[in-house]
């Protein structure tokens, strides 16, 4: 029955979730069980695409990209997929009427990383923020709102700035990574080699606006989704934090990580915030 391996892929997208980010899948767990399925469904389809140019070095990127393309594109037109991973998405883009637009952009972006190494402007960032990003934040945004598109309206330019705050603080996070072994450089005007206190506290604060303007669609959110939203939110922020402590050359050397004890303190102090209405 087609139903055993709907519910198989449901599972996979799952544990790719759990198996990759345990901040993400804590968030995740947090929103209401009849949404948690859909945003492991968007998880597991933007994180396989992921790997394919950030981790696979020793296959051929660009033809594994062009299949992964060539079967995403199949499945939503053709409403299933023998990977379990496209046929669970394909599930949620149409239950929740995604814009394609938003699945060519993300993809565009995903290609952009499998040549492109510097971003030197502050439109070519913009640009594959938006497709890697923001677009995430509008899909699992549908998801939210039940598809209601002037709720969807209302609160768009809130979830993309959320989606930038959180891949902003990421690439912070990941310099030392992203330049040494994928030999990538995100922030443009930024030479990571001279990292400097001014340069840092300069991301720190676009980052800041970013989570602000964010921070208002929060509390507008469906109840469905606002704590696990609200708790996402509180673990970037805190790591945001610690970055904006942590000398620059240390950030250069290493990845600043929030302690998984830390992870679950700063899940109940949302738990009590969210509660007491107090975020």
């Amino acid at each position: 029955m087609k139903a055993i391996f709907d519910q198989i892929s449901y599972e996979c997208s799952k544990n790719v979730t759990q198996s990759y980010s345990t901040s993400f899948s804590l968030a995740t767990k947090m929103l209401s069980s009849s949404i948690r399925g859909d945003i492991y469904n968007i998880y597991g389809f933007v994180r396989c695409a992921d790997e394919i140019v950030d981790a696979f070095h020793d296959y051929d990127k660009e033809t594994l990209f062009n299949n992964f393309e060539k079967d995403l594109e199949r499945s939503l037109v053709d409403k299933i997929s023998l990977n379990p991973i496209l046929n669970a998405f394909q599930h949620t883009y149409h239950k929740y009427k995604i814009p394609h637009h938003l699945v060519d952009s993300f993809m565009k972006s995903m290609r952009m990383d499998l040549n492109k190494s510097v971003y030197s402007t502050e439109a070519e960032f913009k640009e594959y923020i938006y497709g890697s990003a923001d677009v995430v934040g509008l899909m699992c945004l549908r998801v939210f709102v039940n598809g209601n598109d002037e709720r969807y309206e209302a609160l768009k330019d809130s979830a993309m700035a959320l989606g930038s705050a959180f891949q902003k603080v990421n690439f912070l996070r990941d310099l030392k990574a992203d330049y040494e072994h994928l030999n990538r450089s995100y922030f443009p005007n930024t030479n990571l080699l001279e990292l400097d206190e001014a340069s840092k506290l300069r991301i720190v604060e676009e980052i800041k606006a970013d989570f602000k303007r964010g921070y208002e669609g929060i509390v507008q959110l469906p109840n469905e989704a606002k704590f696990g939203v609200y708790t996402a939110y509180k673990y970037y922020y805190k790591l945001l934090r610690k970055l904006q402590k942590t000398p620059s050359m240390e950030i250069k050397n290493a990845r600043i990580r929030v302690p998984n004890y830390q992870k679950f303190g700063l899940l109940a102090k949302s738990y009590v915030n969210y509660k007491l209405n107090l975020y």
